[in-house]
């Protein structure tokens, strides 16, 4: 075999004996860490810990089996990580639970079981990515309708100051999570269609050169979109959201640094109007700056929640205290805007290293993906996956460690919350999908197709 043939062969391997090797582990972290909780709080495993472990592995094997035979050639790295992230998710939860005489946990396993199911639904159905290009609009108007929900009378309900949340029977249901898979795919396939346009260099300030004025609609109209949720819905991690994944998929598309110049100078703008005019805002860089001068009034207030997750952390120090051992239920709403607090404490700086370096690796992957990705569509759709992944990372675990202000965000597959969880199972099914394109091998022409190209050419050179 010749060397060329050997290095195919080596790219195109799929890795799926990989892949069960590291959800073993994977399974081992999230059980393991469950039993733990069970000897920390209470001296022995917990009695439900097979049929919590069954259930959990179950899941995962049927994960793995659908990947196993709808997309063989995906990456085999990232159902082990998410399923690692999910897992220790679960039992930091159960931790709490137990301190506080709640019952999030099963529910959480429960919202974990419908986005396996729609996991394995969003592989069966989508067997090539490039479908959705033709619902750029479609998607983006779907989009519009679901962040508008919430501001429905009767429909839409305020939690923690923020409207984000929908109401359906028993349920509530944040769309927003839904919505920026949706903006994904919508961005993608503007950008795809207009990026020669955008591209195209204006007036040149200081060695960049700025975009022309006449292009500069699409990313206005974001940034105006970004301001509407933020003063409507109150809902500042979102805004965030959705304007820096605009921003990434743009200057991704079109490699002119100026309009990563001018979104910046947008979000500063925007930061500083916000800061000016809307008291939600204010108050969470207030708190952000001087939280001990707020930690006084610690039912009402402010900055209870984060100082009281600083000192654990601080408490915790380089291992933590142990998973059980600590006394993180002193959080409020630990089990899901401060989960990185918990964690910390329990397993210290080591802990929250190693948890932000699994989402390193599901963005790396995803990366990857785009890299190796032969269709401009699929390239960004990736990217803009792996950025809001990014960006929700960086803005939450930002905030618990005060590198930057709140922004209300849930924390990727560790966080309690329905809704987050189920998208972030689609999330990743779409990126296994294009990564099982991406590394499929492309298909060659057999013997004969090549005899008649070749004799096709010595015809035309004659």
């Amino acid at each position: 075999m010749s060397q060329a043939g050997m290095i195919m062969e080596f790219v195109h391997r799929r890795r799926r004996g990989a892949e069960l090797f590291l959800l073993v582990l994977a399974l081992a972290v999230g059980v393991g860490a469950y039993a733990a909780v069970g000897l920390g709080v209470d001296g022995e495993v917990p009695t439900d810990l097979i049929t919590y472990g069954g259930w959990l592995a179950a899941l995962v094997v049927i994960a793995h089996l659908v990947v196993r035979f709808v997309a063989p050639y995906a990456d085999p790295v990232l159902l082990p990580v998410v399923a690692a992230l999910n897992g220790l998710g679960l039992a930091v939860i159960y931790r709490l639970d137990l301190a506080e005489d709640t019952t999030f946990a099963r529910q959480q396993l429960t919202w974990m079981s419908l986005g396996v199911a729609l996991f394995v639904i969003a592989l069966l159905v989508l067997r090539d990515h490039r479908v959705l290009q033709r619902f750029t609009y479609t998607s983006g108007l779907l989009a519009i309708i679901l962040l508008l929900l919430p501001m429905v009378p009767g429909l839409g309900t305020e939690i923690n100051g923020a409207r984000i949340w929908i109401h359906l029977g028993p349920f509530s249901f944040q769309p927003g999570e839904i919505a920026k898979l949706l903006l994904v795919v919508t961005f993608a396939g503007y950008l795809v269609l207009h990026r020669d346009a955008l591209a195209l260099a204006g007036r040149r300030v200081l060695f960049v050169d700025l975009p022309r004025g006449r292009d500069l609609g699409p990313i206005l109209l974001m940034w105006l979109v970004s301001l509407g949720i933020l003063v409507f819905q109150t809902d500042l991690g979102s805004s965030l959201l959705f304007f820096g994944l605009f921003l990434i998929m743009l200057y991704v598309s079109t490699e002119r640094a100026g309009w990563l110049v001018l979104g910046t100078g947008l979000f500063i703008g925007g930061a500083l109007m916000a800061y000016r005019f809307e008291p939600h805002v204010r108050v969470r860089v207030d708190t952000w700056l001087h939280p001990f001068d707020y930690y006084s009034d610690a039912q009402g207030a402010t900055s209870f929640q984060l100082v009281e997750s600083m000192f654990g952390m601080g408490w915790g120090g380089l291992l933590g205290r142990g998973l059980g051992l600590g006394m993180p239920e002193r959080i409020p709403r630990a089990e899901s805007d401060f989960i990185m607090g918990a964690l910390g404490e329990e397993l210290g700086l080591t802990g929250v290293i190693a948890v932000i370096l699994l989402y390193g690796l599901i963005v790396e992957r995803a990366l990857r993906a785009s890299l190796i990705c032969r269709d401009g569509f699929g390239k960004l759709v990736a990217v803009g996956l792996a950025g809001v992944v990014a960006l929700q990372v960086f803005v939450v675990i930002g905030g618990v460690t005060r590198l930057i202000p709140l922004t209300g965000l849930t924390t990727p597959f560790l966080s309690y919350g329905g809704s987050s969880l189920v998208a972030n199972w689609v999330l990743i099914a779409l990126l296994l999908r294009i990564s099982d394109y991406a590394r499929r091998p492309a298909p060659t022409l057999s013997t004969e197709d090549d005899a008649d190209q070749e004799a096709t050419q010595v015809v035309k050179m004659a």
